[in-house]
């Protein structure tokens, strides 16, 4: 079962396209952050749904959140993914062990061997503040995106006092 809105994100440390190390708690206190989880590199799903957050990268950015992909696949197949369709956001690698953060965020697909479509909005507290789950096969809608970064504006905009 996939993590609960309002839960604290679990940390983790997973290598990009390039072989860095990016650990979600570096974007604690300074940035929110987009999680996105997708089956596989090169699936035509999978690259019609980047594609397009690649094309709406202005909605995240202008808001200062960090868009980050997560596969199982390896480094060197999601640099070779990033470069072939100019993706300029970190794609990271949950290849070894198989899944271990995907699992973390109960979205595995045990029966299948990678995760299911899911995308989790974390606030810079590293709590969920909204998620976005499709069944398999089924491409997340950018709106659906949007109407998340708002949820997220939401619970960050302070109350003005009455």
């Amino acid at each position: 079962m996939a993590l609960e809105i309002g839960s604290l994100a679990p940390d983790f440390e997973l290598p990009n396209q390039f072989g860095e190390h990016v650990r979600l708690s570096d974007h604690r206190g300074s940035r929110p952050v987009a999680l996105v989880f997708f089956p596989l590199a090169f699936s035509s799903t999978c690259t019609s749904e980047l594609c397009e957050l690649r094309d709406n990268i202005a909605m995240f950015q202008d808001n200062r959140i960090e868009l980050i992909g997560i596969s199982v696949d390896s480094k060197a197949t999601l640099r070779s993914f990033a470069d072939q369709n100019g993706y300029d956001f970190e794609l990271l690698a949950d290849f070894w062990p198989h899944g271990a953060v995907s699992k973390e965020y109960g979205v595995f697909l045990e029966h299948k061997g990678f995760a299911n479509r899911a995308t989790f909005v974390i606030d810079v507290q590293g709590r969920i503040r909204a998620s976005i789950i499709s069944e398999p096969g089924i491409a997340r809608d950018v709106t659906e995106y949007r109407s998340a970064l708002d949820r997220l504006a939401a619970c960050t905009t302070p109350v003005a006092a009455a």
